[in-house]
């Protein structure tokens, strides 16, 4: 059976969609295929934001600095920022406009603006080079880049220049000033009629197996993750209000992760407009603001990787706030070490804990676990989540595998995206015949359907005929005492055909070196699963834009430093 927990907040999710409301559950055929959906949805975003905007009107939308605007306000610069973009730019139903800058309440006003226009908001990592962002763009043909100071002076600067408009967006600036090169009266503009089938965003997958790819979604997509989500969260407060402890209803949360990344896009942003949630923008992350920022603008939700939890509860100036708001503590987008629970739970004790799994080909949705449950089996990530989600384990020959056998894992769902951008042959590869989005996750079910994660197919270092998965390395080395980071992968060797390395980074008061953490291991890991090397970075380890520790750039440094020997 599932966990008591989970079951519990089916039966509240069940009531919800099968009553009449806008979280009603019917059915809705797309492309040849029938999807469990919200069959009250906005047709698409535009229409989204208007409702929402329209329901939680007075109440605060976004803070970033000094700035605190409501959603009535926010809508009403979207719908300028729209106007300008169609009368001053020239943007039409389909084009592609990217937007390259960090979180702001610019960005999210312009990518507001983008979708009302028609466009199709291409979400560029903000973290990359001048070079890598203008790839991107030209990647997905886009004719007009919305950037911020930095972006911007990356962009006219690269080497390899991306040969489009640039219109600046100075997120340092006051409101007005930020979107003054794209403000425009909206009095009498005809937007564009879009509807669910219609373009919507194009986000860069993280580039962490290969050259990253542009991900389309259509507004359909878009809507049914956030809404998706939403009835999680309704569901949830729900239950709370039923067992006499209902949420605070001043909802708030961190923009802490980059809004370009799925999960800060959809889960964090559009959800927020879906809840009412108050959004307080962080630049980049850093567990002293986030401390700050929790006790004076009373957060209630934090989503992030989840070491991010583990820095706010090991943070040394932590007794220093009051943390009684944070409700929840959310994270995905990278394995979680099971000791990381552990850790969690006694260095936050009054606040519940959840994890999920999604992916950007699934806008953000799949999995999900919380609480109870969620200290029951930390392990996993959790079940499918009702009622938008399918999950199947695949073998090679695209064959579903029962219970308990390990496999591919395969997400179904009407918010799964169109597929990558002018890639025919890797879209032909990432769906199976019956809309299984085939994730590049290895996994397996048990007979409850709850999810365990076992690594990457590409996260395989084959060591003389052996395979070793590099999550379940880098599992024991998390669970040493005074690990912080690591990150385990394959390097040629001339012997056993490739070994699996280890980096790893310790806390800043660890006494650990190579020899002790290689003891520590004999206990935990088979002889040919431990690493044959063991490397101590002085600093923290580099990270995609997705906030995933980023293995290709440090596999490639250490074969560079190695090479000479």
């Amino acid at each position: 059976m599932a966990h008591p927990l989970d079951e519990a907040v089916d039966a509240v999710r069940f009531a919800i969609t099968t009553a009449p409301g806008p979280l009603r559950i019917g059915t809705v055929e797309v492309r040849g295929a029938r999807y469990p959906a919200f069959v009250e949805a906005p047709p698409d975003l535009p229409a989204f934001f208007a409702q929402c905007c329209a329901l939680h009107v007075d109440r605060p939308c976004l803070v970033d600095g000094a700035e605190r605007l409501s959603f009535a306000q926010v809508h009403a610069l979207a719908r300028r920022v729209a106007a300008g973009l169609i009368v001053r730019h020239g943007v039409k139903r389909g084009d592609p406009v990217a937007l390259a800058a960090r979180n702001g309440a610019g960005w999210v006003i312009a990518y507001m603006g983008i979708v009302m226009a028609g466009g199709v908001a291409t979400l560029v990592n903000a973290f990359c080079t001048g070079a890598e962002m203008a790839a991107a763009i030209r990647d997905a043909d886009c004719a007009l880049v919305l950037a911020d100071r930095f972006r911007l002076e990356a962009l006219r600067t690269s080497p390899d220049p991306v040969g489009t408009t640039l219109v600046p967006l100075d997120l340092e600036a006051g409101i007005a000033d930020c979107l003054a090169p794209l403000d425009a009266d909206d009095t009498g503009i005809a937007f564009p009629a879009l509807g669910p089938d219609a373009p919507a965003t194009l986000l860069f997958t993280s580039g962490s197996t290969g050259r990253s790819k542009a991900a389309l979604s259509d507004h359909r997509a878009k809507v049914q993750a956030t809404l998706h989500f939403a009835c999680t969260s309704a569901a949830v407060a729900t239950l709370l209000a039923q067992r006499g402890t209902p949420p605070d209803p001043a909802q708030a949360t961190l923009l802490n992760l980059p809004l370009f990344h799925v999960t800060g896009e959809v889960n964090v942003m559009l959800q927020s407009f879906a809840l009412g949630r108050k959004m307080v923008v962080m630049r980049r992350w850093d567990a002293l603001e986030a401390l700050r920022l929790i006790e004076r603008e009373r957060i209630t939700y934090i989503t992030g990787v989840p070491l991010m939890g583990v820095e706010l509860a090991d943070h040394p100036r932590r007794a220093e706030f009051d943390l009684s708001s944070l409700a929840n503590l959310a994270a995905g987008g990278a394995p979680r070490p099971t000791e990381h629970v552990v850790r969690l739970r006694d260095g936050l004790p009054t606040t519940g804990l959840l994890y999920g799994y999604g992916l950007t080909e699934t806008n953000a949705i799949g999995t999900g676990i919380m609480g109870d449950a969620l200290h029951a089996l930390p392990h996993s990530p959790g079940r499918a989540l009702p009622p938008s989600v399918e999950l199947g384990i695949f073998d090679e020959a695209g064959n579903r595998l029962a219970p308990g056998e390990e496999g591919e894992i395969g997400v179904r769902s009407i918010a799964n995206i169109i597929g990558y951008h002018d890639r025919p042959e890797d879209n032909a590869r990432l769906f199976t015949s019956d809309g299984y989005a085939l994730t590049g996750d290895l996994g397996r079910l048990d007979e409850e359907g709850y999810l365990t994660i076992v690594g990457r197919k590409k996260d395989i270092v084959i060591r003389g005929g052996e395979n070793i998965a590099c999550q379940e390395v880098e599992e024991a080395l998390y669970a040493i005492p005074g690990v912080r980071e690591c990150a385990v992968f394959g390097v040629p060797d001339a012997r056993l055909g490739e070994v699996a390395v280890a980096v790893v980074h310790l806390d800043a008061n660890s006494a650990l070196d190579n020899v002790a953490i290689g003891r520590a291991l004999a206990g935990r890991l088979a002889a040919f699963k431990q690493p044959s090397r063991i490397t101590l970075a002085a600093d923290p380890l580099p990270r995609l834009g997705s906030e995933k520790i980023d293995r290709r750039t440090l596999r490639d440094a250490w074969l560079a430093e190695a090479s000479p020997a």
